[in-house]
Formats: C-alpha cells, structure tokens, sequence
C-alpha cells in the first residue's frame, strides 16, 4: 500500500495555470417597451436580468393590455381602457379599476399578491380630459419580492 502527500506531487503553484472565466449573466426576457441595448453584454435589444424585474414587466402588460388585444386569449388584460372611455360618467371609477385589475391578475399572474392601488388624476384643461395615474404595490413571495411597484398611465378623451 502506497500513502502520496498531495503537497509533494511535484506541481508548485506558480506553475499552475488559472483562468479566470468572464460569466455573463444570462437575460430572462426583453423589457418593453422595446429599446435598442446601448451596452455592452446587453444585446440587441435591452432586457431583464432577474425575475422581479420581468414579473413587472409582464405586469404591466398585463394592465395596460385590453380585451380583444391578444390574439387567441380573449379576456387577457385588465381592460381598463373602456372605463377611461366612460370617466365621466361612472362615479365609482376607481372601484370598478380595481376590480379589473384583481381579476385580471387572479386570473393571469396568480402568483402576485396585490397589495396596494393608488390613483391620481390630473385634469387637463377641463373636467372631461384627465391623465390618470394608477400605482399598483405587490409582492411575489415565491421571489422573495415585497413591496414592488408598477405605475401605469391612462389617458381620458
């Protein structure tokens, strides 16, 4: 029976030769609106790099996406571009937004808990022109997420 010392095998560390590899993180998808990438590593076109980042993303699609828009998926989205059409008719606006955008993500991203829903408008000119600004607050506790926020803008005419 043989007994070899590893420190004595005749290789010395100044003789060992190391590469150090370059790891690029590998992108999930491609943030959008889409934009040219501008940096190096980053591609084409910019993208998401983590999760949390595409879940918001994709969550904001799936707000400002209206019924009819994707094809072979009817009832995808949120719908709330036919309530702007309405603003100044319905007086309980921000119930019936917040009710869509509860289905909408029951439905499609149940993975996300909606936490919070906050609305600001600014009249324009007039009572019957507005820019609506609704801020939604959600964790994704699958991702250790908590507090995220995505904000969307909905114009009144």
């Amino acid at each position: 029976m043989a007994t070899y010392n590893f420190k004595s095998s005749g290789t010395t560390t100044s003789r060992q030769n190391s590469t150090i590899l370059k790891v690029t993180p590998t992108p999930i998808g491609i943030l959008t609106p889409m934009q040219l990438g501008s940096t190096q590593g980053q591609g084409l076109l910019v993208q998401t790099f983590s999760m949390a980042d595409q879940v918001g993303d994709n969550l904001r699609n799936l707000l400002l996406t209206n019924w009819g828009e994707r094809l072979f998926q009817y009832n995808f989205g949120a719908n709330l571009r036919p309530l702007t059409t309405e603003y100044t008719n319905i007086d309980d606006f921000d119930s019936k937004a917040f009710d869509n955008i509860k289905n909408a993500v029951s439905t499609w991203m149940p993975y996300i808990d909606l936490d919070g829903y906050q609305s600001n408008v600014n009249r324009i000119n007039n009572t019957n022109t507005a820019i609506i600004a609704i801020t939604i607050t959600y964790d994704v506790p699958s991702l250790q997420v908590k507090g995220a926020q995505v904000t969307i803008t909905l114009y009144v005419i």
